[in-house]
């Protein structure tokens, strides 16, 4: 039979379990009323960090030798040889998953001195990620038109998913390290 946790230690646990989800659900309604009502409505936010991603996206792609553009009167249409290729929308622009990303590394327990600088290069790592996942659609679409939708919606959404678990499971496993030294929260270890 397994030992089991120490009292003092299940409660601990417990603790930290409690203010994951409320720390979780705090950032979940700051997000819905800032975002859902305000942000989202506005579409400045939006919009630039779709251009952005555009631009980003065609300076990518014009490195690899590609006859890229940005249209002229569209800032989120990616050209390619002088033809639509991939226009981005708002929800495809990374926002929620930079939140999302954000999110769970504030509420799981760790160092702050390590979320401050994890959690933006957390953000920047999957706006890269969404930089060349614009570059790949708009060659996808010149050369394999055929695939594009599916790539869209699952080979796409697969990588970035996995690129954020990964980094998730590097903050809980190897960065956070409850109960070590400079960290406050109690160790949930098992000693035999």
């Amino acid at each position: 039979m397994p030992p089991s946790l120490p009292f003092s230690q299940s409660v601990a646990g417990q603790r930290l379990l409690l203010r994951f989800v409320l720390v979780g659900v705090a950032m979940y309604l700051v997000w819905f009323f800032g975002y859902e009502h305000w942000l989202a409505v506005d579409g400045r936010l939006d919009a630039a960090l779709c251009n952005q991603i555009t631009s980003a996206s065609v300076a990518v792609l014009r490195a690899m030798g590609f006859h890229a553009a940005v249209d002229s009167t569209k800032a989120n249409l990616v050209l390619m040889n002088g033809q639509p290729s991939v226009i981005m929308f708002g929800p495809c622009n990374g926002l929620v998953l930079y939140v999302l990303f954000m999110g769970f590394v504030l509420a799981f327990p760790g160092p702050w001195l390590r979320k401050l600088w994890f959690i933006p290069l957390g953000i920047a790592l999957i706006w890269g990620l969404n930089v060349l996942r614009i570059a790949a659609l708009a060659i996808n679409h010149t050369y394999a038109y055929g695939s594009v939708d599916f790539n869209h919606h699952y080979t796409f959404t697969f990588v970035v998913y996995a690129c954020i678990f990964g980094l998730w499971m590097l903050w809980a496993r190897r960065l956070a390290v409850p109960g070590q030294p400079g960290n406050a929260e109690p160790s949930l270890t098992i000693r035999a």
